[in-house]
Order: C-alpha cells, then sequence, then structure tokens
C-alpha cells in the first residue's frame, strides 16, 4: 500500500547498497508494493541470486511511538527465530542501521518464494488451508516459547519494564497519545477511553511470564507455496508480553485450526478480558497509523473508522 513514509530509492543508490553488501551489480530490481510502512524491492543479483532490500522511512518521517525502532526490532526478532529453529523465516544478509549510505535504515534478507495466505486462501481447498492454519498454530506457539527477561520493546533504550501490565500501559496510552497529536477524532472522548482502560489494567497482573510476540502474524505476512506454508515474514511489531496479544486470537481472526495446532483456546474471564484491551488496541492503531502513514487508499481509511466503532461498541458492552 502507497503511504507517505515509504522510502523510495533511486537505481544509484540500490547500486551503491548492493556493491557494499555483495561486492557485485545487480539485474532487475521490482518493488514489492504490499508492505505498509518500509519499502521493499527483489532484487535480483549478478550471480544469479535473489534477495529482498527493505528500506525503512527516512528520520524525519513522523512515526508512532511504537514504532520508533521498528527495523532493528524485525532484524532481531529473526535473529532469534531462526536461532530457535522450527519456523521458516527468511536469513538476514545485512542490516545497516548508521543512515550513511542513504538517509534510512536498511537490511537486506533472502527472497521468499510463495505468495501471501490473503492473496491465495480463495484458491485452497478447506483441507489445505485448515492444514496451513493449523501449522500456523504450531510455529507461532515455537515463537510464544521463547522467552525474555523483561517486558515491551525488544530493546531497552526503547522502555522496557519489569510487568505487563506496565508495557501494555505504555503501548496503549502511547498510542492514545499519538492520536491526540495528530489531532485524529475518536468516536468517544480520549478522557473517556483512558479511564476505561485503567479501569480493566488489573486483569494484566495475571500475566507473570515474557514471552516473544509478533502480535503483527497476519495472513498477509505469510508466505505460501503449493499449498504449504514457505515462510513468515515483516516481525517488526514484535515484544515481550503476553502470547495471547498475538493476531489471530484477536476479533479478526479466530480459527479452530489454529488453536488446535497451537494448543491453546483463550477461556477464562481474565484472558477474555485480556484479550478485549488487545482488541481495543488493535483497533485504536489501525485508525490512528493512518494518520501518520498518510495512506492513499481512502475505502482502508474509512474501513478502519467502521472497525474502530464497531470495536468500541463491543468494548463497552
Amino acid at each position: 500500500m502507497e503511504s507517505f513514509n515509504k522510502s523510495k530509492l533511486s537505481q544509484e543508490q540500490m547500486s551503491c547498497i548492493i556493491k557494499k553488501a555483495f561486492g557485485q551489480g545487480f539485474g532487475e530490481a521490482t518493488e514489492l508494493t504490499d508492505g505498509w510502512a518500509n519499502t521493499a524491492y527483489a532484487i535480483q543479483l549478478a550471480d544469479g541470486r535473489r534477495v529482498v532490500l527493505k528500506v525503512a522511512p527516512t528520520r524525519d518521517k513522523k512515526v508512532m511511538r511504537c514504532e520508533s525502532n521498528n527495523m532493528q526490532t524485525e532484524v532481531e526478532t529473526l535473529r532469534l527465530v531462526l536461532e530457535r529453529g522450527g519456523v521458516p523465516v527468511p536469513h538476514v544478509y545485512v542490516y545497516d542501521p548508521t543512515c550513511r549510505l542513504i538517509p534510512a535504515e536498511y537490511f537486506i534478507m533472502e527472497f521468499v518464494e510463495g505468495e501471501p495466505l490473503n492473496k491465495v486462501r480463495d484458491s485452497l481447498s478447506q483441507e489445505q488451508l485448515a492444514g496451513i492454519r493449523y501449522q500456523l498454530g504450531v510455529y507461532n506457539r515455537i515463537i510464544n516459547n521463547i522467552k525474555g527477561s523483561v517486558y515491551g520493546p525488544l530493546f531497552p533504550e526503547d522502555g522496557v519494564r519489569a510487568t505487563w501490565k506496565e508495557a501494555f500501559s505504555d503501548l496503549i496510552f502511547g498510542v492514545l497519545e499519538d492520536g491526540k497529536t495528530a489531532r485524529v477524532e475518536l468516536p468517544v472522548t480520549y478522557e473517556l477511553l483512558e479511564e476505561e482502560i485503567k479501569n480493566r489494567l488489573s486483569v494484566m497482573e495475571e500475566v507473570t511470564e515474557a514471552h516473544l510476540v509478533l502480535w503483527d502474524l497476519w495472513d498477509g505476512n505469510v508466505f505460501v507455496r503449493d499449498g504449504e506454508i514457505s515462510a513468515i515474514i515483516d516481525l517488526e511489531r514484535s515484544l515481550w508480553g503476553d502470547p495471547l496479544d498475538e493476531y489471530y486470537f484477536s476479533h479478526f481472526d479466530r480459527h479452530a485450526p489454529f488453536e488446535k495446532g497451537y494448543g491453546r483456546t483463550p477461556a477464562t474471564p481474565s484472558e477474555l478480558e485480556r484479550l478485549k484491551l488487545y482488541d481495543l488496541f488493535r483497533d485504536l492503531l489501525m485508525v490512528i497509523e493512518c494518520y501518520y502513514r498518510q495512506y492513499e487508499n481512502k475505502d482502508h481509511i474509512s474501513w478502519a473508522h467502521d472497525n474502530l466503532r464497531t470495536g468500541l461498541e463491543r468494548f463497552f458492552n
């Protein structure tokens, strides 16, 4: 999706990056347009290999608090998942956060064969789709089994916390502050929302172990080839937190095969209350990020607002 924050590169800039990384030139370079925040290019090297160059927004672009260190977070998450093993994610060849070669962070990873699940799911049989969702549950559980010692962002400088209650408070109130800064109008007042959230946060005290949570593992970030998962991509929103904060436990996409593969179905009063707060956070973020990324797709912006209105009704009732 096109957004104001995306960093477009010239042929000369790409040439400098590839030359520094691999000591060779490249042939074809094609922009991959499915991403929502970063810019990505599929590049064929002179030696025939295919790689993906992913470029963050330039540092002069205003981003939300929870997105301030997304690229470093993605690179570190890929390292952690590859180190654990058992989940197909791309290998990172180069990560350059210096902004010396170009005015933005970038990394280069291996090219992933396949198509996003959200584009091919309608062409799959029910058995194939159920099998993919079951395997997603298995993979998501493996990732969530990676444990941390703190909560919140992956890096201390981004504001880690000793408890999940504190970390989630930072996240959801940070999104609301971003909304105020961008003057985003919500269906209810910010004050009412903040008061209601504070009254419900005690349920987060039941989370006593920090797990690696991808948060944004949805069908668009699952690559499928020949009816099977070939890779999981875009791990940039990862954090240390509660596994129930994963997308496939949200109101958007609950599937029995996923939960069977994962080995868990949220059911206790505390779990269900936590899910309400996670859903609210997700619904708020999807509206407020529109005003930072300045999406060109007006239909998506309208959908995000409609989704938030429905979500608030669900949250308050």
